[in-house]
């Protein structure tokens, strides 16, 4: 491992990956740098890379060792020291230029709370001790942040869920978790975009459509995103998801 700047930390990962860790923390501010360096990258591309993969606080890239490091060969360097030393050029001006938020959509995103969508609201209010109005109050009065994408394809992980609504994993995960389903683990919020086997207690379901592979952009919600849930009416639910 070796630090580009304080706190970045750069290291292999597998000998066709690097990863970027900018911090241990959870935390918008880390965040902010991933998404930084992430457009840094797409402005001035590095050839030889092939996929760049952003999580909660790090950034792994893969790449073709063969592209990386085509040069002469009296001048061969392991592709991994080639590509490290251009990210760390790159880290560095990123620091410099950093904006103040990269933060330029809201998605709002409604929400039929309870059954027949929503069968684990109620188990959710015992565990607090308080009314299902409450935690559905909480819950859509949040403003999220998609903090990265993973699991499943389109997949978000939101960042911000009130500490009210804490609530641990279903001790028995179900095989099937409807598209759409939205849930709590632990102290995150998130939806699922695709059925799935799951864990999360799910309090809700959207009828709106999070993935589509056909699509230029088949994830609708990108890192960077902020969310919030708007309760509808179960016959708002099936309304919208008549009209498509």
């Amino acid at each position: 491992m070796s630090d580009s700047q304080d706190g970045v930390v750069l290291f292999p990962s597998g000998d066709r990956a690097l990863t970027i860790r900018f911090g241990n923390t959870v935390s918008r501010k880390t965040h902010q740098q991933v998404q930084h360096f992430i457009e840094r990258l797409k402005s001035s591309p590095i050839t030889g890379i092939i996929e760049i993969v952003p999580a909660y606080t790090s950034l792994t890239i893969t790449y073709d060792p063969y592209k990386i490091n085509s040069a002469d060969p009296a001048s061969f360097v392991l592709p991994y020291f080639k590509l490290k030393k251009e990210i760390e050029t790159l880290i560095n001006q990123t620091v410099k230029t950093e904006r103040e938020s990269t933060y330029n959509r809201l998605i709002q995103i409604p929400v039929c709370y309870g059954e027949p969508y929503g069968p684990d609201l109620a188990d959710v209010a015992a565990f607090h001790q308080c009314t299902i109005e409450e935690v559905i109050n909480r819950h859509s009065s949040g403003n999220y942040l998609v903090y990265m994408i993973g699991f499943a394809p389109g997949f978000p992980y939101l960042g911000g869920l009130d500490k009210s609504l804490h609530t641990p994993r279903r001790q028995t995960p179900r095989l099937k978790v409807p598209k759409g389903s939205i849930g709590i683990a632990d102290s995150q919020t998130g939806l699922y975009p695709l059925e799935t086997p799951g864990g999360w207690q799910i309090i809700g379901r959207t009828p709106m459509t999070f993935f589509d592979p056909s699509a230029s952009e088949p994830s609708r919600l990108q890192a960077g995103d902020r969310v919030q849930f708007v309760p509808i009416s179960e016959e708002e639910f099936l309304s919208y998801e008549e009209e498509g």
